[in-house]
């Protein structure tokens, strides 16, 4: 009876730490930095463990999580990426939301005046102007970034795109677009507002017609491969009222 005893008492701690909540793997578009990271902060100021945060381009991490990458949350900046790992059936397809939008706007280094646009203004004109004979215009690589994509989109429909593809300077995400004309290595940058609102170092000077672009729309989604309640209540958590009020905090809108 003792040794049973002994034995009951030795095995406690470790069954207390099978139920102890883990940290949970979140994987978000890189506009999401600031607002997810205060999110997490959040999350552990009650109690829980710090989920950990991979923030990248939206098809680097869809690429990442179709290769097996260890994530249990995924927040896209687009939903074709989000789509493309539906159509894997590598989502939890009833948890999945859309969750959050935003604005497409150009962005100059502190200084720069506004550009005087106006429902009939000549796009090509002002943004060539700024740009000068040697001047790129930062965004995402349209080629699979979401706000290189949503800029081409944009560009296209406003008749620049033709005579300014050759002129973009095409980013691994919207934050090394930002750093781009942060360090004036580019006059112009194409970016999400909220990330133009986390920068000292830049300036709006224009944004683009919500018509000019598909609707900017982050949906949030479980992942099939790490889906437990550790990973759920954290879900909620980001999805629910407290995540909210730091999304719209910072800017986001709530489609």
């Amino acid at each position: 009876m003792k040794r049973l005893a002994i034995a009951l008492a030795l095995l406690l701690p470790l069954s207390a730490r099978a139920q102890a909540p883990q940290p949970v793997t979140l994987f978000a578009a890189a506009s999401l930095t600031d607002a997810l990271t205060q999110i997490s902060q959040a999350w552990a100021a009650t109690g829980q463990p710090a989920p950990r945060l991979s923030f990248a381009s939206s098809s680097t991490l869809a690429r990442q999580i179709e290769a097996g990458a260890p994530a249990a949350i995924f927040a896209s900046a687009d939903e074709r990426w989000m789509d493309e790992l539906a159509h894997r059936d590598l989502i939890v397809a009833d948890s999945r939301i859309d969750l959050l939008g935003n604005d497409l706007v150009v962005v100059a280094p502190t200084g720069a005046a506004p550009m005087p646009v106006t429902p009939s203004a000549d796009w090509l004109a002002l943004l060539a102007g700024r740009l000068g004979a040697g001047g790129r215009i930062a965004t995402g690589d349209p080629a699979h970034v979401p706000a290189g994509i949503y800029a081409q989109q944009a560009l296209s429909r406003l008749g620049a795109w033709t005579a300014l593809k050759d002129r973009i300077a095409a980013a691994e995400d919207v934050r090394d677009a930002l750093l781009l004309v942060e360090r004036g290595e580019a006059p112009l940058g194409i970016v999400y507002a909220t990330d133009a609102a986390i920068s000292h170092a830049v300036v709006v000077v224009a944004r683009f017609p919500a018509d000019s672009h598909d609707p900017v729309v982050y949906p949030f989604a479980l992942l099939r491969g790490q889906d437990s309640p550790d990973a759920r209540a954290l879900f909620g958590f980001i999805t629910g009222p407290a995540g909210r009020a730091i999304f719209a905090a910072r800017g986001f809108s709530m489609p």
